[in-house]
């Protein structure tokens, strides 16, 4: 196994882009009234997970670490519960919807784990 020597050798760093790109594509062709509304929360959200687990990792406590992947986890659910909603509002196909809640479950077990080996 290799050294991580920063953050963009993380697998976990690396799957969280992938959601913030999925999200951003599947909230394009939202609905106008909604750029303000879940468009931008959806986003904001995806993004605070990678986000979140790079600034725990640049952190040099375990600590810190961990408080920051709670953040993380916290984001995964908020954006689980906006890509239900979308899908009830018919704003979010059938397929994206599964495809974005197994992304969203895999980094979810990917940071419980991490977080276990801190």
């Amino acid at each position: 196994m290799s050294k991580i020597k920063n953050f963009r050798d993380l697998n976990i760093w690396k799957l969280g882009i992938e959601i913030v790109e999925r999200v951003y594509k599947a909230t394009k062709n939202f609905p106008k009234d909604e750029l303000y509304g879940l468009t931008s929360q959806m986003r904001r959200c995806a993004v605070s997970i990678p986000s979140n687990i790079v600034e725990g990792f640049a952190r040099k406590h375990n600590k810190e670490y961990k408080q920051f992947l709670y953040i993380a986890l916290g984001s995964c659910a908020e954006l689980e519960t906006q890509i239900e909603i979308s899908l009830r509002l018919r704003y979010l196909t059938q397929s994206d919807h599964k495809e974005l809640l197994e992304k969203i479950n895999h980094i979810t077990r990917m940071i419980m784990n991490l977080q276990k080996c801190l």
